[in-house]
């Protein structure tokens, strides 16, 4: 081959590799998008909480007297009855205080004896000095006893009348005692009673926190012996519900939830009450939901964790389309997203600037499920992308009901078209640059 030849092929083939290169990069690399049909159907708006399951009426069984537990008559699971005895303190310190105190009860009702005869005898004596006195001052104005005598027998007079008064006060002071010892006796035997731990209701141990020979102390507060539910067969769950749901939850409503323990069983309930105590964590609020339910075969404990879902709003037979469409944003310029709107006649698209426009086009997301979920009281809009055959896009703007968090009711299309069947775009994906290091677009 001639050089002159093999210089003009060579050149040509740089040039024609030249043309390639510019022809890709001012080509538009392709679109791939991934849709989802608009479906016709039903509804389900529910709150979802979790809970914990609780008998409907728990006693903290505990002692007022300090001392050691000597017997348990009880253990976990026991059945007990209303006054049944479940525990034993020693009584021997308590049986010593009863038998001092029933001491000094009689030590005083021997003293309250002892001054009633001492008053006794003050009033005798009073009667003895009042008779002296009285002939004392006959006999005085008779001339045959002389003053002198007659004030004498006066001041044994006004003596034995001080002494049955003070008498008097002895057996008030007696009788004081008397009373004070018996409220002691009372008090011990009191003490000693509390000894004996008696059911205060029917139910179920569920729990025992003490052992034979521990030690409890009441002296700053009672100890708990053991913790017994009243009922099994009839509980509750206490659901934590977000603020932003307790406004739909409404008292007698039925509702589902399962535990760990049987996670193929749904068990139903009644919502009872709203209790209005709020519980702050990190500045989330929340309020329990009770709900009340029956469990005949004592299959659910105290203490599970229950996942409960209560049912707040639902439609039927009506047009749906995923949450995953009203998250959509095209891969589109501002000014490309705008052109589409106006082309469509979407309502202010020759108003909005363009970075109004790609805020349109991200709006829908305060119906996807999450924080903001749509109820039925309120009108939320949004803008979902149509699909067509020839590849090519539309905006539909359409009016929301309430949502599943899966799919959400369309309540109203205000511009456009939008039937059972059609597709819309959930995702888009570009693919990767010819140049080096460009990568793909997700959407």
């Amino acid at each position: 081959m001639k050089p002159t030849t093999k210089w003009l092929l060579l050149g040509g083939a740089v040039a024609a590799a030249a043309f390639l290169v510019v022809l890709g990069l001012n080509r538009t690399p392709p679109i791939q998008n991934f849709t989802a049909k608009v479906e016709r159907g039903d509804i389900h708006d529910v709150v979802e909480a979790t809970g914990t399951i609780n008998a409907v009426i728990t006693v903290q069984v505990g002692s007022q007297v300090s001392g050691t537990i000597s017997k348990l008559f009880v253990d976990f699971n026991s059945r007990v009855h209303k006054g049944d005895l479940v525990a034993l303190i020693d009584p021997a310190l308590f049986k010593g205080a009863v038998q001092q105190a029933t001491a000094d009860l009689e030590n005083a009702r021997a003293n309250l004896i002892a001054a009633r005869a001492n008053l006794e005898k003050a009033r005798a004596a009073l009667v003895q000095t009042k008779g002296d006195y009285d002939r004392a001052a006959g006999l005085t104005k008779a001339g045959i006893m002389s003053q002198q005598q007659l004030d004498m027998a006066k001041a044994n007079y006004d003596s034995a009348n001080a002494a049955v008064g003070g008498a008097q006060a002895n057996v008030t002071q007696a009788e004081a005692q008397v009373s004070q010892k018996e409220a002691a006796l009372e008090v011990a035997q009191t003490n000693l009673n509390y000894t004996v731990i008696r059911s205060p209701i029917d139910g179920t141990v569920v729990a025992r926190n003490v052992d034979v020979g521990q030690t409890v102390a009441a002296s700053l507060q009672a100890p708990t012996i053991f913790t017994i539910a009243q009922d099994l067969k009839k509980m509750q769950v206490y659901a934590k519900t977000d603020e932003s749901d307790v406004g739909n939850i409404k008292v007698g409503k039925e509702v589902t939830f399962k535990v760990d323990a049987f996670p193929k069983e749904t068990f139903r309930g009644m919502v009872s009450q709203v209790r209005m105590n709020a519980t702050t964590v990190q500045n989330v609020v929340t309020y329990d939901t009770i709900v009340d339910f029956a469990n005949p075969d004592l299959k659910l404990f105290p203490g599970m964790t229950a996942y409960v879902t209560i049912p707040v709003a639902t439609v039927q037979n009506v047009l749906k389309l995923p949450n995953t469409a009203l998250r959509y944003k095209p891969p589109m310029e501002p000014e490309e997203v705008l052109a589409l709107y106006r082309r469509y006649g979407m309502e202010g698209g020759d108003r909005k600037s363009a970075s109004d426009a790609a805020a349109a086009a991200e709006a829908p997301q305060t119906a996807d499920g999450g924080q903001n979920r749509p109820r039925a009281s309120r009108s939320n809009t949004a803008i979902v992308w149509k699909l067509h055959a020839d590849n090519s896009m539309e905006p539909v703007k359409v009016s929301l009901g309430i949502t599943d968090h899966s799919y959400t009711e369309v309540t109203a299309v205000n511009k456009g078209e939008l039937k059972e069947g059609e597709e819309l775009i959930i995702r888009s994906v570009v693919a990767k640059s010819s140049v080096p290091g460009a990568p793909g677009v997700r959407r």
